[in-house]
């Protein structure tokens, strides 16, 4: 079994399990309602809702450091003396 499926099924029964554990009823204060709800229902809900979010983030494009410098023709600071490219070098 590969270390990645391992890993998700471990996650899953460890999520299941703690999610069991909390089928308390919880008053939730949301802005002007009051919501009465399980905590099972309530930790669901953020852990979709995190996910969710994370595949937001994990989707967007990411600019390198190079195409900045394309953009805008400049070079960055370089910040090496000539002594430190010397000892670099040898």
């Amino acid at each position: 079994m590969k270390a990645k499926t391992l890993l998700i099924i471990l996650l899953t029964v460890l999520i299941t399990i703690i999610l069991m554990q909390n089928t308390d009823e919880k008053n939730l204060k949301v802005l002007f309602w009051n919501l009465h709800l399980p905590e099972l229902v309530i930790l669901t809900g953020t852990l979709f809702l995190g996910i969710v979010i994370g595949l937001i983030l994990a989707s967007r494009p990411v600019r390198s450091v190079n195409n900045q410098y394309q953009e805008n023709d400049q070079k960055p600071y370089d910040t090496l003396s000539p002594e430190d490219r010397d000892y670099i070098s040898d």
